[in-house]
């Protein structure tokens, strides 16, 4: 016959006749070996009926609970019920025989009959000799499994001859064979194997026939050569990732430390100025400028700079649109790098000694608050991640001047409410007492021009009156700023105002009330230290704090 060429071919041809023995020798193995271990289980799980028994005898003599008792009976059931059964997951099979079937009937039909009289109301004096009886049936069923172990366990033995005169039978042929096409292939492949481990990637395997140790040859040489050209790139890749990552972990921490200090800036300036020297830093530059720009983009204010030239500082301290590349007349400009060549109008940069400058505009919600400047000694350029990266710093800046001129517009509008609300008071109160003392004047020039003493002597009186109560009014103003308040009750105060507007307008008033009004209780006027936050002696009331005395 002629011989095979592939190694399956080889190996199938040798091996199939020794292969289909040991099948049917193991298979028969493995369902003897199956049905012991079984055995063995079920000779586990029927001795622990025993102590099951003994178990429950001990509880029913302890006079244990009902649901105990219970409970035990009902693990002994299940006990009972996977002998029958078996459970092929653990493995347990009894392995039955008539002798061994008899057996486990009878105690089966004696576990029924002994539940019934322990399970009963009243319990059997002798449950220790039920128990012993009860066990005796166990023991014997245990011994019936036993003896069908035993007899499986002697045509173990025997297959075991068996498998083991076939074994040496198929290990002198395979070996031989094994030898032929096997080994030596695979010794060279192990070489090879051991040579790239050691780090000797230019290793080749020699490739001996079209076999399938020489495709796996062919499949090594070409492994061999991937690994090669991989690995010579692989440090530099390491390298290059390493590089990146730490690149974007310094530019996380700098964008937090920006954001933290912007919105801790307590005003204009020294945001601008801090910012400045971050961003400067952040981005390696060799100065920096922030400038504010107003409504219509005309004129750029120099807010703060970092390590600018004084020159350049004091010449930019208000730079007009167009005049400079910086300061972008579109609102939708976009960060730009210009170099100082080229004619580009940066030519006092030049004479600075700057090659490049960066503009990076601050922008909120498409409206321009201000423009960054960020000015370097050599050509630079800027990368997608650096764009990105000082756009986000522009933004948070942006944001922080935005807070910052909320801020000033809500002191502004305080400070508006509390103007409008001092006008009010001074027209409420003094503005009423002078237009009284005006009529009062025409009043007294005509009397005068009559030539009625006691008219004038009247108008005299009403003019100092209201003198008073102006310069009254004008002293609580000033120093509370609050309405004047009196000691009298609601019903008094109220009669007073109305005699007083009797007699200052001769318009008669009337004044009905129902009840009795609570009496005010009176605010105290008496100027304090700021120090003494005792009673006042006068008063008995808290004393204000801001007085520089006590009256």
């Amino acid at each position: 016959m002629q011989a095979p060429r592939t190694l399956s071919a080889k190996l199938v041809a040798t091996g199939t006749s020794l292969l289909v023995l040991a099948l049917a020798s193991i298979s028969l193995t493995l369902w003897v070996t199956w049905n012991l271990q079984g055995g063995a289980a079920a000779v586990n799980e029927a001795g622990r009926l025993r102590m099951q028994a003994y178990r429950m005898a001990l509880s029913l003599a302890a006079g244990s609970g009902r649901a105990e008792q219970q409970a035990l009976a009902r693990s002994f059931d299940e006990s009972l019920e996977l002998l029958k059964d078996g459970d092929p997951s653990r493995p347990l099979t009894v392995p039955w025989s008539g002798e061994s079937r008899e057996r486990f009937d009878q105690v089966r039909l004696h576990w029924d009959a002994l539940r019934s009289r322990w399970l009963a109301d009243a319990p059997p004096a002798d449950l220790r000799k039920d128990a012993d009886a009860f066990v005796l049936l166990v023991d014997g069923f245990v011994a019936a499994i036993e003896a069908q172990i035993a007899r499986w366990t002697a045509i173990l033995h025997l297959f075991q001859l068996a498998l083991v005169a076939l074994a040496i039978a198929a290990a002198v042929v395979i070996f031989y064979a094994g030898y032929l096409f096997v080994l030596n292939p695979l010794a060279r492949l192990k070489r090879g194997l051991a040579a790239v481990q050691a780090g000797d990637l230019g290793t080749r395997v020699e490739v001996d026939g079209s076999d399938e140790f020489g495709e796996l040859a062919a499949g090594f040489n070409e492994m061999a050569r991937t690994l090669q050209s991989l690995y010579d790139g692989l440090e530099e890749k390491v390298r290059e990732k390493t590089l990146r990552l730490e690149l974007k972990r310094q530019r996380l921490a700098d964008l937090y430390e920006v954001t933290s200090f912007v919105a801790q800036a307590p005003a204009l300036d020294a945001l601008a100025q801090g910012f400045a020297r971050h961003v400067r830093r952040i981005a390696h530059a060799d100065a920096a400028a922030v400038r504010w720009c107003d409504e219509g983009r005309k004129r750029y204010l120099m807010l703060a700079h970092d390590q600018l030239p004084e020159g350049i500082a004091a010449g930019e301290a208000c730079l007009e649109s167009g005049s400079c590349q910086c300061g972008p007349a579109a609102a939708d400009a976009a960060t730009r790098v210009f170099a100082t060549g080229g004619g580009q109008g940066l030519g006092h940069c030049a004479r600075a000694g700057f090659a490049s400058v960066v503009s990076v505009p601050v922008r909120l919600h498409e409206r321009m608050l201000a423009e960054v400047n960020l000015f370097f000694r050599r050509p630079t350029g800027l990368g997608e991640e650096d764009r990105e990266l000082l756009d986000a710093l522009a933004s948070h800046l942006a944001s922080a001047m935005e807070g910052l001129r909320a801020a000033a517009m809500e002191r502004e509008t305080a400070v508006a409410e509390e103007r409008s609300l001092l006008a009010r008071e001074l027209h409420d109160s003094i503005a009423q007492s002078l237009a009284f003392m005006k009529i009062q004047v025409q009043l007294l020039r005509q009397a005068m021009q009559r030539g009625d003493p006691q008219a004038m002597q009247r108008v005299v009186g009403e003019l100092e009156a209201g003198v008073r109560e102006s310069y009254a009014d004008v002293r609580e103003l000033l120093l509370h700023f609050r309405t004047r308040t009196s000691q009298e009750d609601i019903q008094a105060a109220l009669r007073t105002t109305l005699q007083k507007f009797e007699h200052q307008t001769g318009l008669p008033a009337r004044l009905t009330m129902e009840g009795w009004g609570c009496r005010w209780r009176p605010t105290c006027r008496c100027r304090c230290c700021t120090s003494c936050r005792r009673r006042c002696p006068t008063c008995a009331s808290t004393r204000e704090p801001g007085r520089s005395s006590c009256a």
